[in-house]
């Protein structure tokens, strides 16, 4: 495992501050780690996803209308065809009712996510964060609507314990546009990410991290470009 490791980190580009260009595509960084034999490879696909589910639910939205997806289908995406059965429904059946079809896909992921990590890699701690992020961000948005905050939040026993998001939210709540926002999470999740990379050691946990890092460079590059399409039109 680490010697498939190190010779698959050394092979790759390295990956520049948040906001640069990504070196490389995802599927580019799963087919090389799959070609290596990196037991990494599993979390990675599993990691990736996350990154599919967002671009259908902005998709589904209005938000986007071009996605590049890796496990997922243009079908699936677009609500034309079902997902993968372990995202179909909800781990909490007695509760869909109240949930937003949205929030049940999020938690059945979330739930999957930890089932395939083994506790304490980087991809388990990563779905820690996750999910006491997201679940923090839906409190704060119920609390300035008025609502019951538990009717918002996604797999409440996975969130990660002990974390403050107080100055993310607050700095995200005061930003200008909900690009901007989003700016502000992304970064929050890359100096988390930065923390946890285990840099160096040419384990699993380090090229997973190096996929997550990566996604989230993917993520900011097409919003920027987004945004330079949308000047555009607009000008």
């Amino acid at each position: 495992m680490g010697g498939d490791n190190y010779f698959l980190l050394s092979a790759l580009p390295s990956l520049g501050e948040l906001g640069s260009v990504p070196p490389l595509g995802l599927s580019e960084l799963l087919e090389r780690s799959e070609t290596c034999g990196s037991t990494a490879a599993r979390q990675l696909r599993m990691l990736f996803l996350s990154s599919d589910l967002l671009q259908r639910e902005a998709y589904l939205a209005g938000e986007i209308e071009e996605v590049d997806v890796l496990q997922l289908t243009k079908a699936q995406v677009r609500n034309e065809a079902p997902l993968p059965s372990f995202l179909a429904a909800s781990a909490d059946e007695q509760d869909v009712s109240r949930r937003l079809a949205a929030d049940r896909v999020w938690e059945s992921y979330y739930r999957e996510a930890d089932r395939v990590s083994l506790s304490g890699s980087f991809l388990s701690l990563w779905v820690g964060y996750e999910v006491a992020l997201r679940n923090a961000l839906a409190a704060a948005r119920a609390k300035a609507l008025d609502l019951d905050p538990a009717d918002w939040i996604v797999a409440p026993d996975l969130a990660a314990e002990g974390l403050d998001f107080s100055n993310v939210i607050n700095d995200w709540s005061g930003a200008g546009t909900p690009a901007a926002g989003l700016r502000v999470l992304d970064t929050a999740r890359w100096e988390w990410t930065t923390a946890n990379d285990d840099w160096f050691t040419f384990s699993d946990d380090e090229v997973t991290s190096h996929g997550a890092k990566l996604m989230l460079l993917h993520r900011w590059h097409r919003l920027a470009r987004q945004e330079a399409e949308s000047d555009v039109s607009s000008s």
